[in-house]
């Protein structure tokens, strides 16, 4: 690849005309918020601000703690304790963030999520802690039926009901090849289409981009265009287990800028690693469906999908993060991001579409980079806050939090890059009315339709080119897992049938 700027690298084309919109409100809500429970008082914190401070109290605490979550109506970061434990109360209460008393502890929703494991693993089953409800919340797509839905729902009802809850989703979970910016593979039986997630620097100091590690399994040379040349090649791939792959720019003087492209010349800075924090606004980027936003409605996520190598099989992914951002076919590997620019996320699969909903999960950026010895874009691995793109000068809100003064009625436009961290409100942030809490929101004006989901597209059929994306470090835990290979697209088409993303 020439010096030009590496366009693949950061997000993609706004498929459905979202780029000039950047959906500010989409999926704000989340019903009942448990944060009326909290007692003692909570600073007003910005979301970046409240996921920096749970990872802060999760360290130091540890299993202490029973999850934590944002109250986005408050702006406050809400702790979970079991029995009262005042060293615990009086330490979070401290550094800022508000404690509400629950009944399940860590390890009890440790053991449930266990015992999912050993009796619920079966294609179409997902679960993962929502400390909103204090509860593991057991997903079943469409395709769990019969003897499977009655095993499953006893295993939930074993665990009772203050434990565990559960719930029918009217899609299929399946991972989203077929598309940031898209890129493209000819394999045998066809190509693939996935998206670009974010420029890294490798280890070797190379330039780099990190995806899906499904799509990484699947081919070994990737292109930027639908019949171009290989310009990047696989150096590492992870699936099942974990879902991404560190992918290596064939000319090392490639420029990947450290940038989301959100469509319509406007780009996000991305200059951290951001660990997803329940509760959150998040916006994924993707080529098939462009920008979207949600919330980040679950951690540590277990996701069996359907093997396509092994009928019958699963292939078990784990750690993700669950949100109801939609996505559809083609989004695979595509960028999950915050308005200040932290890089959270890679689209690994889920169900529904953006019309009707559903449940999207994304492998954590943190564990990627650490399980590859990548640093974003220039290096950047978790310091300094990014900027977002496009905020514009305009009246001054003075009750807005630190670093959110987005004006009143702030307009979408260019991105400034020299922003420096915290100003930027991302692209055309829309404070004055309606201002959005704690800066959660990039900007324009919203898609009450972008609901959670995945959706169905291209022909997966095709046999997989694995040459190249053997390295499997860092993986987690494997087991139930099945063949993570041969996840092809007869077209490039990210509509139509069956689809991995």
């Amino acid at each position: 690849m020439p010096k030009r700027k590496a366009a693949i690298a950061v997000g993609g084309v706004a498929a459905l005309g979202a780029a000039a919109l950047l959906l500010p409100n989409a999926n704000a809500s989340q019903g009942n918020d448990q944060a009326s429970g909290a007692a003692g008082t909570a600073k007003t914190l910005k979301a970046a601000d409240a996921s920096n401070l749970a990872a802060q109290l999760q360290k130091a605490l540890g299993d202490a703690l029973a999850g934590a979550y944002y109250d986005s109506g408050k702006q406050q970061l809400v702790v979970n304790v079991v029995n009262g434990d005042k060293n615990v109360v009086v330490q979070a209460q401290k550094a800022g963030a508000a404690v509400r008393q629950v009944a399940n502890s860590t390890a009890e929703l440790k053991a449930a999520a266990r015992t999912l494991k050993t009796k619920a693993t079966m294609p179409g089953t997902a679960w993962a802690v929502d400390p909103r409800t204090d509860k593991v919340v057991v997903t079943a797509d469409s395709t769990v039926t019969g003897a499977k839905w009655d095993r499953l729902e006893s295993t939930v009802r074993g665990l009772g009901a203050d434990m565990a809850t559960l719930k029918k989703s009217a899609g299929t979970f399946k991972t989203f090849v077929s598309g940031g910016d898209a890129i493209f593979s000819q394999v045998q039986g066809g190509q693939v289409r996935c998206s670009l997630g974010f420029n890294v620097t490798a280890s070797d100091g190379s330039p780099a981009f990190l995806t899906a590690g499904h799509c990484g399994v699947a081919a070994k040379d990737w292109s930027d265009s639908q019949n171009g040349q290989p310009v990047a090649t696989v150096d590492q791939a992870t699936f099942p287990g974990n879902d991404f792959s560190l992918v290596k720019y064939n000319d090392a003087a490639t420029q990947a800028p450290s940038e989301v492209n959100v469509g319509n010349g406007q780009t996000v800075q991305i200059k951290q690693a951001a660990d997803a924090t329940v509760g959150s606004t998040v916006f994924r980027m993707g080529s098939t469906t462009g920008l979207h936003n949600g919330q980040v409605t679950g951690l540590d996520a277990t996701v069996n999908f359907q093997s396509e190598t092994n009928p019958g099989g699963v292939d078990t992914v784990n750690g993700l993060i669950q949100t109801n951002v939609c996505a559809e076919a083609g989004d695979s590997g595509g960028s999950l991001f915050t308005q200040d620019g932290g890089a959270v996320g890679l689209t690994s699969g889920g169900s529904g579409d953006c019309t009707s909903g559903g449940e999207t999960f994304f492998q954590p950026v943190t564990a990627a980079l650490q399980a590859t010895g990548a640093t974003l874009g220039d290096g950047g691995n978790g310091a300094g806050a990014g900027a977002g793109a496009g905020d514009q000068a305009g009246t001054a809100d003075p009750s807005a939090s630190a670093g959110d003064q987005a004006g009143a009625g702030d307009q979408a436009g260019t991105a400034d890059p020299s922003a420096s961290a915290g100003d930027q409100a991302g692209a055309g942030d829309q404070a004055g009315a309606g201002d959005q809490a704690g800066g959660d929101q990039i900007g324009g004006g919203a898609d009450p339709s972008a609901t959670a989901g995945d959706q169905s597209g291209a022909d997966q059929s095709g046999a997989a080119d694995q040459s190249g994306a053997a390295d499997q470090s860092g993986a987690a835990d494997q087991s139930g897992a099945g063949a993570g290979t041969g996840h092809q697209s007869g077209t490039a088409s990210g509509h139509g049938g069956s689809s991995r993303r």
